[in-house]
């Protein structure tokens, strides 16, 4: 019985052509800087999202927390949504790499407005951390892949800088997010000072993130790579399949939000088995099911359809996120929901 994992978009497997890029890159020594295939994706990332330089690192996180260490010093504050990336998956690393405190604002979704960002400011005196940074999630994971606008992330960052707050976009799935919603990745980043990326979420690649911005931010992230043990030797492997996922898969990300909401709408007819909103307004391809706890809890839920090949991933007592991807086809959608059914009405 073969597995369908809708656990992440971070569980696909190399294509055939992907690996065929891989095994055929130029390969060099990036901490020493005649890696070439890396240079070449660093140099595509800058230019798809307008920044002037880019960084390949191992992991969102990593991106994230550089950005971070960049941006600001010991005892600042960040502002962030309260089910921020950065907040529920890093393990305190802003605390711990950076001595920054966060201070959640709230909205619907994982998304929120300008007013929340000049609510949060503070007096400048000597009592209060330093408002230094705002971070954006888009797509917003706990929000279930909701996306930003343009004209409100372009409100919140003009907020943010009445602030003097630098902002930065944790772009993990801002692929998603701009073939979702129809803009180009430079035309969001254009109102960030840095931008995170990621490769090995819904492009399908085994590792991989970058980090983008001005050159300078970029020399100083590059030297805190290296002091977190992130410079990676010939890593132009691992380059060459992201190079490959940006011009082979990012558009074909529509099919991963019209496999969501086909799960969803499936999901949905359910009793006892709810959804944040209408399947067809899933905005892309995070599906979260709300169920009735007293029927059933998400981690027994999860466990039955385990059981027959179907990898789920419980958040906490009452909600199941189902995750499709590039390994995800119709018929596994297909199977998933009849699987569901069964161990939702057994």
């Amino acid at each position: 019985m073969s597995v369908i994992d809708l656990r992440s978009d971070t569980v696909t497997r190399p294509t055939a052509a992907m690996w065929e890029a891989m095994r055929h890159a130029p390969l060099g020594d990036d901490v020493l800087g005649d890696e070439p295939t890396v240079a070449r994706l660093e140099a595509e990332v800058a230019r798809r999202l307008g920044q002037a330089a880019a960084l390949f690192v191992p992991s969102g996180t990593m991106a994230n927390q550089l950005a971070i260490r960049c941006h600001c010093e010991h005892g600042d504050e960040i502002l962030a949504h309260r089910e921020s990336h950065i907040i529920h998956y890093e393990t305190g690393a802003p605390a711990a790499l950076s001595g920054c405190m966060i201070r959640p604002l709230e909205g619907p979704a994982g998304l929120f407005d300008a007013t929340a960002v000049r609510a949060a400011r503070r007096h400048r005196d000597i009592h209060s951390p330093r408002p230094r940074l705002l971070v954006v999630e888009n797509t917003h994971n706990r929000g279930g892949g909701s996306i930003w606008s343009l004209p409100d992330f372009q409100a919140v960052a003009q907020a943010a800088r009445e602030q003097d707050l630098a902002v930065h976009v944790d772009g993990a799935r801002l692929w998603n997010a701009c073939v979702a919603a129809g803009y180009e990745p430079a035309q969001f980043a254009a109102h960030a000072d840095s931008v995170s990326v990621c490769f090995s979420k819904g492009l399908g690649c085994p590792v991989g993130s970058a980090l983008a911005g001005s050159r300078e931010l970029i020399d100083r992230a590059r030297r805190f790579r290296k002091m977190l043990g992130g410079g990676m030797r010939q890593s132009g492997m691992l380059a060459a399949a992201a190079l490959h996922a940006m011009e082979h898969h990012v558009l074909r990300l529509a099919e991963d939000h019209d496999r969501a909401r086909a799960l969803a709408a499936l999901a949905t007819r359910l009793p006892g088995i709810t959804l944040s909103c209408a399947a067809e307004a899933i905005p892309t391809n995070m599906v979260f099911l709300q169920l009735d706890p007293h029927r059933m809890t998400a981690s027994e839920l999860q466990s039955r359809l385990e059981r027959v090949g179907v990898l789920t991933l419980a958040l906490d007592p009452a909600r199941l996120r189902l995750v499709t991807h590039l390994d995800v086809r119709p018929a596994d959608v297909e199977r998933a929901s009849v699987a569901l059914q069964q161990a939702w009405t057994a």
